[in-house]
C-alpha cells in the first residue's frame, strides 16, 4: 500500500462543485477528458470473472476509481449505493474499480460491510487507473450510453445531493444516437 499511497493521493476534500476538468498538472497528459471516448479495459470482478467496460454498452456508467484505505472513498460509497439503487432501472451502472493491491481479500469484506450491490473490479497493478489518469482517489467518470465521457469528478462527492443527481439524470435522459447521427 505504501507505494500506492505515495503515487496516489487520496483527496481529503469533499467535492461539492459541479462536474469539471481539473488542472492537467495533476494527471498524465494522455488522460481521457470530457467529450472523448472512454478507453475500454478488461478487469476481474469479485467472482474472478473478466469484465470489460464495453460489457455495459448502452448504459450510463459511473466509473469510479477508489481504494478501501482511502477515507473519502469510504465516505462516498453509501451515497453511490443509494444513487445506484434509485437509478439502476433507468439505465445507470456503477463500476467501482479498486486499486487495492490485496484484491478481494480487502474489497469483499468492505463490500459486505457497506452492503454494496454494484460491480467491483480489481486493478491491482493500476494499469487502468493510469490509463484514465486517476492520480488521486476517488475519481469518477460519467460515461454516456455511446461510451463518451460526459463528466469528470475529482475527489469525493455527495451522490445524494440534488446537483449530483441532476447531473446523472441529464445524461440518463439523453437520446441514444445512431452511429450515423454522431459527430
Amino acid at each position: 500500500m505504501g507505494i500506492f499511497c505515495f503515487l496516489l493521493g487520496c483527496d481529503s476534500g469533499y467535492s461539492e462543485s459541479s462536474f469539471t476538468d481539473a488542472p492537467s498538472s495533476h494527471f498524465v497528459a494522455s488522460r481521457p477528458s470530457k467529450g472523448s471516448p472512454a478507453p475500454d479495459f478488461r478487469l476481474m470482478d469479485m467472482k474472478g470473472k473478466a469484465v470489460s467496460l464495453s460489457d455495459f454498452k448502452g448504459k450510463v456508467v459511473l466509473l469510479n476509481f477508489w481504494a478501501t484505505w482511502c477515507g473519502p472513498c469510504r465516505i462516498e460509497m453509501p451515497a453511490m449505493e443509494a444513487l445506484y439503487r434509485s437509478m439502476r432501472s433507468k439505465g445507470l451502472e456503477i463500476v467501482a474499480v479498486s486499486v487495492d493491491q490485496q484484491g478481494t481479500a480487502v474489497t469483499r469484506p468492505f463490500q459486505e460491510a457497506m452492503g454494496l450491490s454494484f460491480p467491483i473490479l480489481h486493478d491491482q497493478d493500476y494499469e487502468v487507473g493510469l490509463t484514465y489518469g486517476a492520480r488521486t482517489l476517488p475519481m469518477t467518470f460519467a460515461i454516456d450510453r455511446q461510451g463518451i465521457i460526459r463528466q469528470v469528478v475529482f475527489g469525493s462527492r455527495d451522490w445524494n445531493s440534488p446537483e449530483a443527481r441532476r447531473g446523472i439524470a441529464e445524461v440518463l435522459q439523453e437520446p441514444i444516437l445512431e452511429s450515423s447521427q454522431r459527430m
